[in-house]
C-alpha cells in the first residue's frame, strides 16, 4: 500500500508540474508588435491583441488545444507547445474537414529555443475544426471553429507573433519589460555597429554553445566565414529598422528588417533573434531565423546617408572657405582624384598654392542630389565660387564618396563650368 501511495504522489507531482507551465503577463511597450495572437490554454481562448497606444484586446474566440496538459516536449505527446511562435505560410493542400476545416496556417515550431531544449515534433498549425468543437481535442495544434477561423484569417499575416501559454494575462502598463527591451535594443544597435565596423566584438553578441545547438552545426564555421568577409571587404554598412520584441519563457525574441550593403552586394532581409541570458546575466543571441523583410529599406538607408553626405559637404565647404588645408585634406581618400590631380596630398597642395595667392571669399552649394554609386554614394550640386581677387565661377560639382569607418571620404571630384 505504501508503494502505491508513493506512486500516486509522484503521478500527482508530475501532473501538477506539467499543468503549471508558462504564465506570462503581456504588457505595452514601445517595441511591441502591431498585433499579437495570444492563446490561453487554461481558458481555451484565442485572444487578438493590438499594440496601438496602448495594448488592447480586439477580439477573442474559443479554441481547442492539445489533448494532453503541459508544454510540448516530444513528437506525439499530444501537447501544444508554449512560447513565442510566428504565423507561417497557409497550408495549400486539401485538408481533412473534420480535423482542419478549410483553413490552416503553420507555426514555426520547433523554434531555435525549442531545438536548444531538445524538443521534437513539428506540424503545429492554427486551423479550423469541422467536427463537433470540444476543448483540448487536438494532437498539439490550436484549432478554432470554422467560422471563427475564417474571420481571423482576414486579420493575420505571415510573421504575426503567436504567444501560447498555459495561462496568460495582459496589461496596458509597461511593467518591468521596459528595462529588458531597452537593453535588448541597445544590444541590437551594438551588434549592427560592430558588424559594420568589422569589430571582433561582433561575435561576443552570440552564445556559441547555444547557437551550435539551435542551428545543428558548429558556430566556428559562422565565425570563420564572417572573418573572411571582414578581411575581403573595404567597407560594410548594416542598418536595422522596424524592430519589435516580445518575451518568451526564459527568453526574448526580437525581430527586425535588416539592410546590408557592401561592394558587390546589397540585400534587405528580415531576421528574428532569440536571446537568452548567459551565466553572468548578459543577454546573448542563442538562435536566429531568416524571414522576408516587411519593408524595403533602400530608401530609408539613402535618406539616412544623404544627411551624412550633407554634413560632409558642409564641412568641405567650410574648410575651403576658411582656407584650412589640414581640414580640407582630411576629407579626401588617400588616393582621391580631383580633376587631373591624384592623391589627397597633391589635392591639398594645389589648393594651398591657390589660397596663398587669393583666399576664397565665398563658396556656395545648392541643389544637392545624392544617389547610389558602386564605390559608395554620389553627390551632385551647383557650386558657386568667388575669391578675394574678384575671380568667380559657377559649375556642376560631382563627388563620389566612399565609406571610411563611421564617416565618408571623397574618392573622386569633378567640376564642369556652367555656360
Amino acid at each position: 500500500m505504501r508503494c502505491v501511495a508513493i506512486i500516486l504522489t509522484l503521478l500527482m507531482f508530475v501532473s501538477t508540474a506539467l499543468a503549471e507551465g508558462w504564465e506570462p503577463i503581456l504588457s505595452s511597450h514601445a517595441f511591441g508588435p502591431e498585433r499579437i495572437i495570444a492563446v490561453d490554454k487554461a481558458s481555451q481562448m484565442l485572444i487578438m491583441l493590438e499594440h496601438k497606444s496602448p495594448l488592447h484586446e480586439v477580439r477573442r474566440f474559443p479554441c481547442t488545444t492539445g489533448q494532453s496538459i503541459g508544454d510540448k516536449s516530444v513528437e506525439g505527446d499530444l501537447r501544444t507547445p508554449e512560447g513565442v511562435y510566428f504565423v507561417g505560410s497557409r497550408i495549400n493542400r486539401k485538408l481533412d474537414w473534420d480535423l482542419y476545416g478549410d483553413l490552416a496556417y503553420s507555426l514555426n515550431y520547433p523554434n531555435p529555443i525549442d531545438r536548444i531544449n531538445g524538443k521534437t515534433g513539428g506540424g503545429i498549425w492554427i486551423h479550423g475544426r469541422g467536427k463537433t468543437f470540444v476543448p483540448r481535442d487536438t494532437r498539439g495544434c490550436v484549432a478554432l471553429k470554422v467560422s471563427d477561423m475564417r474571420d481571423m484569417a482576414g486579420e493575420i499575416v505571415f510573421g504575426t507573433p503567436v504567444v501560447i501559454a498555459s495561462d496568460l494575462e495582459w496589461t496596458q502598463k509597461t511593467g518591468k519589460n521596459d528595462e529588458v527591451i531597452t537593453t535588448l535594443t541597445r544590444e541590437l544597435e551594438s551588434w549592427a555597429s560592430n558588424w559594420q565596423n568589422r569589430d571582433k566584438a561582433f561575435f561576443e553578441h552570440y552564445d556559441p554553445k547555444l547557437m551550435t545547438l539551435s542551428e545543428g552545426r558548429s558556430f566556428d564555421g559562422f565565425i570563420q566565414n564572417k572573418k573572411n568577409i571582414f578581411a575581403a571587404k573595404p567597407w560594410i554598412h548594416v542598418m536595422v529598422d522596424n524592430v519589435h520584441a516580445i518575451p518568451g519563457p526564459d527568453y526574448w525574441v526580437t525581430w527586425f528588417d535588416q539592410y546590408y550593403r557592401t561592394p558587390g552586394k546589397v540585400s534587405t532581409t528580415g531576421k528574428r533573434f532569440y536571446w537568452k541570458k548567459d551565466a553572468v546575466g548578459q543577454w546573448r543571441i542563442a538562435g536566429r531565423e531568416y524571414v522576408p523583410a516587411t519593408q524595403n529599406l533602400e530608401s530609408k538607408y539613402l535618406a539616412t546617408k544623404a544627411d551624412e553626405v550633407r554634413e560632409l559637404v558642409e564641412t568641405w565647404r567650410s574648410a575651403w572657405l576658411a582656407a584650412d588645408v589640414k581640414a580640407y585634406k582630411n576629407l579626401y581618400a588617400s588616393q582621391a582624384v580631383q580633376g587631373t590631380r591624384r592623391g589627397a596630398t597633391r589635392i591639398a597642395d594645389y589648393k594651398k598654392a591657390l589660397w596663398a595667392k587669393a583666399p576664397p571669399a565665398n563658396v556656395g552649394v545648392d541643389g544637392m542630389k545624392v544617389s547610389f554609386h558602386p564605390k559608395g554614394l554620389q553627390v551632385v550640386f551647383l557650386q558657386t565660387f568667388k575669391d578675394t581677387s574678384g575671380y568667380s565661377d559657377v559649375g556642376l560639382k560631382t563627388m563620389v564618396l566612399t565609406p571610411d569607418g563611421s564617416t565618408w571620404k571623397i574618392d573622386s571630384e569633378q567640376w564642369r563650368r556652367s555656360r
